[in-house]
């Protein structure tokens, strides 16, 4: 028993309503700890890893990409999709050379966190990698990305126009920020 009990909500009815490759939508009916009823909507989906790439002279390497969702290109890290039983650092060296063609020496995990707890069970495991070395990507066939590498007062830069608005990317920006100014201090 734990001492959260009080605010758990319990499933009475589970109904699936989407199926897809990357998602699973579902519509749970839920009994509240005050005995009422209510409906939760849920995204059900693998999980993901992101990673942010630094390279020996402290520049972030990112990505420029089109998302459909927001019609319109963003500067992100490199992230990708879990792919069913794999381990969160083989997704991350996936995706670091599939995006962006580097291959790192060393990686470090950095965070864990949900994306969206309201509506989504996506968890998101992010890697700082460095000791970098280019290479030649191999973006998936239907990603098209161009390869960036910014400072830190370039990534500011980009956040501050709002190039930059993804979470990963603002969590990996100030995540960074705040090493190297740990690393001075």
């Amino acid at each position: 028993m734990s001492k959260y009990d009080h605010l758990y909500e319990k499933t009475i009815s589970s109904q699936p309503i989407y199926d897809g490759r990357i998602i699973k939508v579902k519509v749970d009916e839920v009994l509240l700890p005050n005995g009422n009823t209510a409906k939760r909507e849920i995204v059900n989906h693998q999980g993901a890893v992101a990673v942010l790439p630094i390279t020996d002279d402290n520049k972030m390497v990112v990505v420029r990409q089109f998302r459909k969702a927001l019609e319109r290109s963003i500067v992100e890290i490199p992230a990708g999709k879990l792919e069913p039983g794999e381990e969160p650092l083989a997704c991350a060296i996936r995706e670091l050379k599939e995006e962006t063609g580097y291959v790192a020496s060393q990686y470090t995990p950095l965070s864990s966190f949900y994306t969206s707890p309201g509506f989504a069970d996506e968890i998101l495991h992010v890697f700082v990698a460095t000791g970098l070395k280019k290479g030649e990507s191999k973006p998936d066939e239907d990603e098209f990305v161009d390869v960036l590498e910014v400072t830190l007062e370039e990534a500011h830069a980009l956040h501050q126009s709002g190039e930059i608005r993804d979470a990963k990317t603002v969590v990996a920006l100030f995540a960074w920020e705040n090493n190297m100014l740990r690393e001075r201090g």
